[in-house]
């Protein structure tokens, strides 16, 4: 007798921890799959975050006021990066299907018109960013000269080699949508060593090298954002299974391809404007509270930003799988894969709390020696380690969506977590109650489980199964 009992939305919650795998698809191949792709992606945001960390120590050597002079770049820098991504976006989730439906002409032309558009776009705001340096590092708090100037060195260098940058992240993009994440994680490793090498002889002035500080930080990035923008082109150029460059392709303007990544990209970006915005308002409600809190802030966001990897491992390969399994016509593969990623991103996101309610101050004493900031800071790694499983689970879930081309759902996520709740909830925790880095920093866990929640939902839903892109 067929059972009718209909499955409520907690029945449905839970599930989605379960891989429910079709009988033609075992659980060891979808295993195979997700780590296949997760693990280099893993790698990846590991070192990448690492190299992050130990840039930051190092500028913090120089002082507070060095910390927060790169923190003042760090939004307007990603709020402009945010432009392309977001089209990168609509790309991956584009190649994610022609992978699947193993047609090589149709991702090669994406891939193209992709790199060509990101091109475009990024040479010119990279030179609205270098011409507006100085009053975007204002805008974002920067009140004392010796912060503003910093600021602006740090930022005009970086801009000269965003283009580099730009061309990196769209390759990787489309080699995400095919799911060859090894080849992405070598050169962006690669960067990553230049990055921190550049940045050890300069921003002190080791072995007779001039000691430039900030500007030293930048030269590193910006160094690093160059071989990587190489490495990948010789990728690209040399060809995959799926992808080869042919310089003919980038002289052509593709409509309909085009149109298919702006529709994808449109919502991306939106979702890429608010988060930046969400981002700046939250940065400038601690920059209220002085450079010392700033700096505080700055350091526990870069200890923050690292748990980021595993949700943005298992996130890509979501994304990539669920694409390619749509392509298949098999959403049924996709769902169980999904769930098999968000269970391994959920306990490895456990592992990771664990660490930093244990760990927390010695991590903090990395950067600095200050005890004010060192138990100001272990408080905040605590709430950190609260949100793990949340923030864990948001990323795994819009990875899927936005591999569906539900990049329109996601953004309506970013909106009501970033721009409405953390910017809201964390003035009324400075100004009203009194709370300072704490109600800011708890704000991030409301902020998470709001979005985690939404995610969730529209996961469920399955609306994502019928949509056209």
């Amino acid at each position: 007798m067929e059972n009718t009992q209909k499955t409520g939305p907690l029945r449905k919650i839970i599930n989605g921890f379960h891989a429910h795998f079709p009988e033609d698809f075992s659980k060891k191949e979808g295993l195979s799959r997700v780590v296949a792709i997760a693990w280099p992606a893993f790698a990846e945001s590991f070192l990448l975050h690492l190299a992050a960390m130990v840039n930051t120590m190092m500028v913090g050597s120089l002082g507070a006021w060095a910390i927060a002079s790169v923190g003042y770049c760090n939004q307007p820098r990603m709020l402009i990066a945010s432009v392309f991504q977001a089209f990168n976006t609509g790309a991956t989730a584009l190649i994610a299907r022609a992978k699947g439906a193993q047609n090589q002409e149709e991702a090669n032309t994406i891939m193209h018109q992709a790199i060509l558009f990101s091109m475009c776009i990024s040479s010119v705001l990279a030179f609205l960013g270098y011409t507006f340096a100085t009053q975007m590092v204002v805008f974002m708090g920067a009140s004392e000269e010796i912060t503003i100037t910093g600021s602006t060195q740090y930022l005009r260098i970086i801009m000269l080699t965003f283009p580099a940058h730009a061309f990196s992240l769209a390759v990787t993009a489309m080699l995400r949508g095919i799911g060859e994440t090894r080849v992405s994680m070598r050169y962006n490793v690669t960067a990553n060593v230049i990055n921190v090498v550049v940045g050890f002889l300069f921003i002190q002035g080791r072995f007779g090298l001039p000691a430039l500080g900030v500007r030293g930080a930048a030269l590193g990035l910006g160094g690093g954002q160059v071989i990587a923008a190489t490495m990948a082109f010789i990728t690209i150029y040399r060809g995959s299974d799926m992808l080869k460059l042919r310089f003919v392709q980038l002289t052509r303007f593709h409509k309909e391809t085009l149109r298919r990544i702006i529709k994808i990209g449109t919502p991306a970006m939106f979702e890429q404007f608010c988060l930046r915005a969400g981002n700046i308002m939250f940065a400038r409600i601690v920059a209220s509270l002085g450079t010392i809190a700033f700096a505080t802030h700055q350091i526990a966001m870069n200890i923050h930003q690292m748990t980021f990897m595993n949700g943005q491992a298992f996130g890509v390969s979501a994304t990539s799988l669920l694409g390619q399994s749509l392509g298949r016509k098999r959403p049924d593969q996709g769902k169980a894969l999904v769930q098999l990623c968000r269970r391994y991103a959920l306990i490895t996101s456990l592992c990771f709390s664990l660490g930093l309610v244990i760990f927390g101050r010695q991590l903090m004493g990395l950067y600095t020696d200050d005890p004010a900031v060192l138990s100001a800071g272990a408080a905040l790694l605590w709430i950190v380690a609260i949100l793990q499983p949340f923030q864990s689970s948001q990323q795994v879930l819009a990875g899927a969506l936005r591999g569906a081309g539900d990049t329109k759902a996601v953004a309506i996520c970013i909106f009501i977590g970033l721009v409405v709740i953390r910017p809201v909830f964390s003035f009324v925790m400075v100004n009203w109650v009194g709370l300072g880095l704490i109600g800011i920093w708890l704000a991030l866990v409301c902020d998470q489980g709001t979005r985690s929640l939404y995610t969730m939902y529209r996961f469920i839903s399955d609306k994502w199964v019928t949509l056209k892109v």
